[in-house]
């Protein structure tokens, strides 16, 4: 079924559905409430499948209304100056750069709900930078996979154990256009996958002036089991790992190669598309006929790698043995024998020597980065066996800390108040510190204000969620209240909401139940925590987690104050951290490579509870959050728990709970307000992605555009 024909006045509406920066932009989101507010939210807010629904007498009535119609072309009059692209940031500063392009590759990007290849943080920035280095006028393409069944819906049953559901993604609804050739037909690539050619048609996706392309294998001309490959996003064993990698490296400079897009950089988010530099120096060396070194010596200064991951077996690596069935015919064509090839990227394992896909990256890339600068010193000791000849404090990786789409993440009523006293254009100057130091200006009763109504928010989404189910049949009494039926509109509300990994500690704060008990339950000064998250499908452990505060938060001993939040998206991420009052992160350090979820808290004015680890390092000022364990590290893991949740038990008993409830007779916490104003201040130019891709632009990106 295809959108509906337009009327006249209207034409231009599917344009708009169509480029995801409607998503950032207030007044285009504004344009879909005001066509058919019913509709916008049973679609979850997904404007292509509302054009496809939505009936005639709508789009008659919307085309005869004058209010309507001059938003319309008032948005679209900001679409087309946007597109324009005249007086972006690096056209501005660096207009004879502009012709130099940029190929990002990741495994997933998350920047809608609509589109759901995404699984949790690596996605969420690769989606925050996309959108970013378009709002500044980067020449930028994004590279990875249009996952027809995407990543799992959690749902979990009365026994708290974690199930995955997959759903197949209606492509006509989404926000995709399937990439043509010059004779209308699917635009096809192909690549030799061990002893078969696996093919790929290809999606593309608008995002503000960015482009993205994304391989799908679910084609005619593969066999079921390669149309299966790029089906789910993580999924499948190790060998259904390397056959990815090998698609999305190679298979994605072949799909730029017949685009006739021309990168002038490179650069791998983490270590899954690392294969793309052999196939670049395969490339220059059947082109040339020059040797692997010679070609490598070209392809180096162009290739950026960026690692997330601070813990060693969370890098990818491969057995020799797999590596001889897949490449055994790919490096003869780079000039290799099997030695040569093999130690590109061989690394000792704790199960033995291997392929590692992040050696591989870092030797191949002229400059490579972490994604904080406590995680950058970690990745040096880590990876400093790849240059032996250095010492540890000189091994090039540096640190370039993440950082949020501010445009995505801040809430409109938020926006609307900050447009009031910071002036109708501090979204487009929202990385100049300078500005922010006017938050101050605000009167308390207004931020606060603001506050109660993200609250409220936050509580009437989590009681729609589960009202929903309860009147699908998809829910018994039990369920209900585990989900947050008897959550309270007044009880302090901390917000916990991750991927489910051990490293996380998602359990600490039950370290002490009785101690737990008392703070929750306090009837003059009650508080709460609301839970949310996935475990990855095969991570046991992770879903224990789960299944343990699932079993919690339906103990009636706990009298309701505990609330698993299940199917854990970007949507429901939006109200947790905009409708918290405290955001809680206490992972084992120095796991944390950087977290986002909370600077996008912090953005909000709910400030952190947090171990030093990853951003907060940075962060924290001693003004504008709490400091968990005050970054004091012990050898033995149980002794740093036990230290770790005393220190959160101290905090919210000594610090957090009466700071929260010493309100004045206008029932307003001003020192709480002004914690959350200093949260704001300190935190939102400093941890915007716009300071993120400039450190990028000038630090990583330029460098490589002008080397030889």
């Amino acid at each position: 079924m295809a959108i509906k024909t337009m009327p006249e006045k209207l034409k231009r509406l599917p344009e708009l559905a169509n480029n995801l920066w409607w998503s950032w932009n207030p007044d285009a989101r504004a344009t879909w409430r005001m066509l058919d507010y019913p509709l916008w939210r049973t679609t979850v807010h997904n404007p292509v499948k509302m054009l496809h629904e939505i009936d005639d007498e709508t789009l008659k009535a919307r085309a005869a209304d004058p209010a309507f119609v001059r938003h319309l072309n008032k948005v679209m009059m900001e679409y087309d100056h946007m597109m324009g692209n005249s007086d972006s940031w690096f056209v501005s500063n660096h207009a004879d750069l502009v012709d130099k392009k940029i190929a990002y590759f990741s495994f997933e990007f998350g920047m809608h709900v609509s589109l759901p290849i995404y699984s949790g943080g690596l996605g969420i920035l690769s989606g925050d930078h996309i959108k970013e280095a378009g709002d500044i006028g980067l020449p930028f393409t994004g590279v990875g996979f249009m996952y027809p069944q995407g990543y799992f819906r959690q749902k979990i049953p009365s026994h708290g154990w974690q199930e995955s559901h997959y759903e197949h993604l209606d492509m006509e609804k989404s926000p995709i256009e399937l990439v043509r050739d010059e004779n209308g037909n699917e635009l096809i690539i192909s690549v030799e996958i061990g002893d078969q050619t696996v093919c790929a048609r290809v999606w593309h996706v608008n995002v503000g002036r960015a482009n993205l392309y994304l391989m799908d294998t679910d084609v005619e001309q593969n066999a079921p089991w390669n149309r299966e490959l790029s089906a789910r996003l993580y999924g499948g064993d190790v060998e259904t790992r390397i056959r990815q990698e090998i698609m999305l490296g190679i298979g994605g400079v072949r799909l730029l190669r017949a685009l006739d897009i021309a990168p002038e950089i490179w650069h791998m988010n983490e270590g899954h598309s690392a294969f793309l530099v052999l196939e670049l120096v395969r490339e220059i060396v059947a082109k040339t006929g020059c040797s692997f070194h010679e070609a490598a010596l070209q392809v180096r200064p162009k290739a950026i790698f960026t690692t997330h991951t601070p813990v060693p077996a969370g890098h990818d690596a491969f057995s020799f043995n797999l590596m001889d069935k897949y490449f055994g015919q790919y490096w003869p064509q780079l000039g290799l024998d099997r030695t040569g090839f093999m130690n590109l990227g061989a690394h000792e394992e704790s199960w033995g020597e291997a392929f590692n896909m992040t050696v591989l990256a870092l030797k191949m890339s002229g400059a490579a980065n972490g994604v904080s600068q406590l995680h950058a010193e970690v990745s040096r000791n880590m990876w400093q066996s790849v240059w032996p000849e250095k010492k540890e404090k000189d091994v090039p990786i540096i640190g370039v800390t993440n950082g949020i789409h501010v445009p995505t993440w801040t809430a409109l009523p938020l926006e609307e108040l900050l447009n009031k006293h910071l002036g109708p254009d501090w979204m487009e100057r929202h990385d100049d510190q300078a500005m922010w130091e006017r938050i101050n200006d605000i009167p308390d009763e207004e931020l606060w204000k603001i506050h109660m109504e993200l609250r409220t928010k936050l509580f009437e989404e989590i009681r729609s969620r589960t009202r929903k189910r309860w009147s699908a049949g998809h829910r018994d009494a039990t369920q209900v209240l585990t989900t947050g039926a008897f959550l309270s509109t007044r009880a302090l509300t901390i917000g916990f909401a991750r991927r489910f990994a051990t490293y996380k500690r998602a359990t600490l704060i039950f370290r002490d139940p009785d101690r737990l008990k008392r703070i929750l339950m306090n009837p003059h000064a009650p508080v709460q925590i609301i839970f949310a998250g996935k475990a990855h499908p095969a991570d046991d452990p992770g879903k224990h987690l789960i299944q343990t505060i699932y079993n919690i938060a339906k103990s009636h001993d706990w009298g309701g104050r505990i609330a698993f939040v299940e199917d854990y998206d970007m949507h429901m991420g939006r109200y947790l951290k905009q409708g918290s009052d405290i955001w809680l992160n206490n992972p084992r350090r120095p796991r944390e490579a950087s977290g986002t979820s909370g600077m996008k808290a912090a953005l909000n004015g709910v400030p952190n509870l947090s171990i030093l680890d990853g951003w907060w390092v940075e962060g924290y000022n001693g003004a504008n959050g709490w400091a968990i364990g005050e970054g004091i590290d012990l050898d033995d893991p149980e002794a740093q728990d036990a230290a770790d949740a005393e220190s959160i038990y101290r905090l919210l008993e000594e610090e957090i709970v009466p700071l929260y409830y010493d309100r004045d007779r206008d029932g307003v916490p001003r020192g709480w307000v002004n914690l959350m104003k200093e949260s704001i201040r300190s935190n939102a130019a400093k941890f915007s992605m716009r300071r993120m891709v400039k450190e990028y632009t000038e630090q990583l990106y330029i460098p490589a555009m002008k080397a030889e």
